[in-house]
């Protein structure tokens, strides 16, 4: 993992992380947010930005993934759309000014990003979001960055993988932000109805309006270690039903026992798991074909 380069290239259209801040800990050390044990910055990034001593997933961003996943490069698609204030929302301050100092801290547009690349040789296109901005929630962008991703796989009939990192809605976009979970959903049916394989990762945390559309909806649904996943939170649904909650609740170790999920994946694993699946996909639409 420590081969994995964080530079600028060259050519145009191709970028990595370098230009966006990191998610994961600065600094020269990283204190574990699960057991307490303190490593080097340098020794959690050589493990795939997982606690050194008890596996914990760090959330990292989305370019991180693209490192992560894609053959040494890759394009970004559709970097250009930014959110807007239609609704003149202001809170304890406007959200022009949020989106203003999220675009500043993060170096990023949105917190949805997209790209196209080749996993093991084989085309992928992947929707990543960033929990730094803002989040990481839904708001119109997000929804119509997704839905051109999901389009672009339509035309080029590339298998399409979703990243979920995420809050939920965007309460400043109000039902903006809400008719994304319908828009995303349109999209994947007639990627479903062409028969392009849709894969969902979901990362810590998955929540809100993301889960209940685009992040179950997937003809693979999948999950990083100890992920919260969940549609409202363990505290609000513990305070409606005046129950405790079981051991684990809403994690994905949870989940997958209880049939939500197909498989949990480690950071480690999952560039060969998603390069497996898509050998496999590959090899059924081939046998469709023939037949």
């Amino acid at each position: 993992m420590g081969t994995m380069g964080w530079f600028k290239r060259l050519k145009d259209g191709i970028q990595t992380a370098t230009k966006y801040k990191r998610e994961a800990p600065d600094g020269l050390w990283y204190q574990c947010k699960k057991c307490g044990e303190t490593s080097t910055s340098k020794e959690l990034e050589e493990n795939y930005f997982k606690c050194p001593k008890c596996n914990y997933h760090t959330r990292i961003s989305s370019h991180q993934y693209f490192e992560l996943l894609f053959d040494g490069r890759y394009t970004e698609l559709f970097s250009e759309l930014i959110s807007v204030d239609r609704l003149g929302f202001t809170d304890l301050k406007p959200y022009t000014e949020r989106l203003e100092a999220a675009r500043k801290k993060t170096q990023l547009n949105d917190a949805v990003s997209v790209a196209e690349g080749k996993v093991k040789k084989k085309p992928l296109v992947v929707a990543a979001m960033d929990f730094s901005f803002i989040g990481g929630s839904m708001g119109s962008v997000v929804g119509e960055k997704i839905a051109r991703a999901i389009d672009h796989s339509l035309e080029t009939r590339t298998p399409f993988l979703m990243i979920s990192k995420t809050g939920g809605a965007r309460m400043m976009e109000s039902a903006f932000s809400l008719m994304q979970m319908a828009k995303t959903a349109a999209k994947l049916t007639r990627l479903a109805k062409a028969r392009v394989p849709y894969f969902s990762l979901m990362t810590d945390p998955t929540s809100g309006g993301v889960t209940a559309s685009f992040a179950m909806l997937g003809d693979i649904n999948f999950a990083e270690p100890e992920a919260l996943i969940a549609f409202a939170g363990p505290r609000v649904i513990k305070e409606t039903i005046k129950q405790d909650l079981p051991e684990g609740f809403q994690s994905s170790e949870f989940l997958l026992e209880h049939g939500f999920l197909d498989f949990i994946v480690d950071r480690k694993d999952l560039k060969n798991t998603v390069a497996d699946l898509l050998q496999l996909f590959s090899c059924k639409e081939e046998q469709a074909a023939e037949n």
